[in-house]
């Protein structure tokens, strides 16, 4: 996605040779238009899946998640990182590694809003070694429904995460993949 690699180019910032910084427009600030277009990108890359609700981790992926769940006119749902109070046990859950923050999570889903029959879209802000990702399907997948896609904002292709999740069988599309990172270098796969 054009738009999107310049966006990175002009406002991202490579702190070093795995960390993107991309605060000003995707998880801080958020520019609503970008997350509208990028929503565009997804609907149209996974319109013939037969996608039934879409998934996302809190927080930085909500935003793209919400547009694609309106322009596809699907229920989102919201994996938790925390426990909830209100769940009363009836989640599904596994732990996460985080790669940014360097430890451990339990991701949370309640079982309210999945079935058995849905076909689910899982998007994430950020692909790297592919733990969230995973996680995330492994909690579709404990609920008896189908991962039929993976939609991913930024992709770290130099990281071993796409190959995790296509080992699985996943079907991965990124809207910009990053081939190199460095200190103030930013290099994207064409």
């Amino acid at each position: 996605m054009k738009e999107l690699k310049n966006r990175i180019l002009e406002d991202g910032k490579a702190l070093n040779e795995t960390v993107l910084k991309v605060d000003t427009f995707l998880n801080h600030q958020v520019d609503s238009k970008l997350m509208y277009n990028m929503g565009t990108y997804f609907k149209e890359y996974f319109k013939n899946h037969g996608i039934t609700r879409i998934l996302t981790i809190e927080s930085s992926g909500i935003a793209p998640t919400a547009m694609t769940a309106m322009q596809m006119d699907l229920p989102m749902v919201i994996l938790k990182k925390q426990q909830s109070k209100i769940l009363n046990g009836n989640v599904y859950q596994t732990t996460v590694h985080s790669f940014t923050k360097g430890s451990d999570y339990e991701l949370t889903l309640s079982k309210d809003y999945i079935s058995k029959d849905d076909k689910v879209l899982i998007i994430d802000d950020f692909l790297a070694n592919g733990e969230a990702a995973l996680g995330a399907a492994r909690l579709v997948e404990e609920a008896g429904a189908k991962v039929s896609g993976i939609g991913i904002v930024i992709e770290k292709s130099f990281q071993p995460g796409r190959s995790k999740l296509e080992e699985k069988g996943y079907e991965v599309y990124s809207l910009a993949r990053i081939a190199k990172l460095g200190k103030d270098l930013i290099e994207f796969i064409d």
